[in-house]
């Protein structure tokens, strides 16, 4: 099946990934990244949340190589909806050492449940979009169809806009990860309302966060200075509830950033060797049953 023209924001990621100044340790975990294709076996719906480059799980394997990556989480990315099928198939494949996030609703069957945790998959991804209170009244019964399998919740919100969401996730009977630092925006500063609510968050032994996407809420590439105090801020509240992803391909964002740089920005968030090495790999064991 033919793949349509991609617009501009969804460029191939980049095909040289070069080595970290800072090895990765053994055993580090990439906690977010999505594959994409081949699209001849696994095509996008007719009208997809976005179009991605083709993004393989062949490729995502190589990138790991480059960067000195040993394992990895693969999220189900919202142009195939809630057909799981290409993250399935990467889980099964064998080729890697894999764990999964999907997507879900209420036409899932409790099959197709306990056929996604035998592949893998420890939790499910939800974003809370434009009305963050009508999605958030609806998660308690969507937790309660995952309590059983022991998975997460994890969730895409927009803290800024909703900086008073804290007690209604802390209520939920399942654990929670917050994506990208709660995609407040870097201008807003740690003292924002939105970030605040990620440090009360920070709080519950329940609430984990992803150090991921920071072009997802700066513009001062390629390091993304005003990011690392948000980074600091997490660590210092959470260090055993913190985890660190590449967001590979980088779908959807008008930056394409090296992957080998994205893991030197972590040695700037996190300083320390051994607090680093918790967050790349005891921090992912915990969270994704390695």
């Amino acid at each position: 099946m033919a793949t349509p023209p991609l617009p501009i924001g969804n460029p191939p990621p980049d095909p040289t990934p070069r080595q970290p100044a800072t090895p990765l340790p053994p055993k580090a975990c990439d906690c977010h990244a999505h594959i994409f294709g081949p699209f001849d076996r696994y095509p996008l719906p007719a009208n997809p949340t976005y179009r991605p480059a083709l993004a393989p799980l062949s490729e995502y394997v190589r990138m790991h190589r480059a960067i000195g990556c040993s394992r990895g989480v693969l999220v189900q990315p919202s142009p195939y909806a809630t057909d799981n099928s290409a993250l399935l198939a990467a889980l099964r494949s064998g080729q890697y050492p894999l764990r999964g996030i999907a997507l879900i609703d209420d036409a899932t069957t409790e099959q197709q449940l306990e056929e996604l945790h035998m592949a893998g998959v420890q939790g499910i991804r939800r974003a809370l979009g434009k009305n963050p209170e009508a999605a958030v009244a609806a998660l308690p019964a969507l937790a309660d169809r995952i309590k059983r399998l022991g998975w997460h919740l994890q969730l895409l919100l927009d803290a800024a806009s909703s900086p008073d969401l804290d007690r209604a996730l802390l209520a939920l009977p399942v654990p929670i990860v917050i994506d990208h630092f709660g995609m407040v925006p870097a201008d807003d500063g740690v003292d924002s309302p939105g970030f605040q609510m990620l440090l009360r968050l920070a709080r519950s032994p329940r609430c984990w966060f992803k150090l991921s996407g920071a072009y997802r809420i700066s513009t001062r590439s390629p390091k993304f200075p005003d990011v690392t105090p948000f980074a600091r801020a997490l660590v210092a509240a959470a260090p055993d509830r913190c985890v660190w992803g590449t967001d590979w391909p980088h779908p959807n964002t008008a930056f394409m950033p090296n992957d080998g740089d994205l893991v030197d920005m972590l040695t700037d968030w996190v300083p320390d060797e051994a607090v680093r090495r918790k967050i790349l790999v005891t921090n992912p064991e915990q969270l994704y049953g390695f």
